[in-house]
């Protein structure tokens, strides 16, 4: 009797086998450790999936935020928290008033 099953293959994008589900929530744990993001994805579709949780899990909707207190928040999960709360700003996850005094959760 001869062995029929495909063998199963790697999705390099995901390191699980292809056909496998891995929606934003799996792809953006394995950019954690320990609590601790490892670094910050290069890739933009990536790095938007990591924006999108940072926003949704450390900043309220509704509540103003000072530029320390985003800081505070962003250093939880990464020392760079410049880049976080630039790249938060640039993507669209966060607003800024003109003098950088607030910054806002985008519902």
């Amino acid at each position: 009797m001869s062995d029929t099953r495909t063998p199963t293959r790697t999705d390099a994008r995901t390191e699980t086998p292809t056909g496998a589900r891995t929606g934003p929530s799996h792809q953006v744990s394995a950019l954690f450790s320990r609590g601790r993001l490892t670094a910050i994805p290069r890739k933009p579709a990536r790095r938007e999936q990591l924006l999108v949780h940072l926003a949704e899990t450390l900043f309220e909707p509704g509540r103003s935020y000072t530029e320390p207190e985003v800081n505070e928040a962003l250093r939880t999960v990464h020392d760079d928290c410049s880049a976080l709360r630039r790249y938060l700003v640039v993507g669209g996850m966060l607003t800024r008033t003109r003098d950088g005094a607030a910054y806002h959760r985008v519902a």
